[in-house]
């Protein structure tokens, strides 16, 4: 039997998406739950148009993102922080740290959540860090943390 998910079933599918299933795993399971309704024709179609309609609003917002997508991928930022012993930072450098500064340095709000880190930030060095927009537009910046301490310069004592 076809369905048409209302909802995302682990292990079947996400909503919207049509699968074929066994009628008894439909009529017990699916069905009196909400989790499904019968794909009819009609019920068909309207999926695919609002499936291409997202294709198209995608792709229009990637068309608006472009030049925000070159501009963040040209940025390279500079953080100066207190660092302990052997470059580890006294706290840790988050994704919500790296999109107050690249929202300064552009002049455009940057969520958080844009920011792709695996893990923290927690010592010095170069970073390479992923900033995701719309789409497939994925512009990496350059992220340099360094400490805000100058090393102590060695100089001779002077005498008096």
């Amino acid at each position: 039997m076809k369905v048409i998910l209302t909802e995302d079933v682990q292990h079947l599918g996400e909503s919207g998406a049509i699968k074929e299933v066994a009628n008894g795993y439909a009529r017990n399971y699916l069905l009196p739950r909400g989790l499904a309704k019968p794909a009819t024709p009609g019920m068909v179609k309207v999926i695919e148009e609002r499936k291409a309609a997202e294709v198209r609003r995608v792709a229009k917002a990637e068309e608006e993102s472009r030049s925000l997508a070159t501009l963040i991928g040209e940025q390279t930022i500079h953080l100066k922080v207190r660092v302990g012993k052997q470059g580890r930072l006294y706290g840790s450098i988050t994704a919500a740290d790296i999109a107050n500064v690249l929202s300064q340095q552009i002049g455009q709000t940057i969520d958080r959540r844009k920011v792709e880190l695996a893990e923290n930030i927690h010592s010095t060095g170069t970073y390479e860090v992923l900033v995701k927009l719309v789409g497939k537009l994925s512009p990496k910046i350059k992220v340099v943390v360094e400490s805000d301490v100058e090393p102590e310069e060695t100089s001779a004592p002077t005498e008096e």
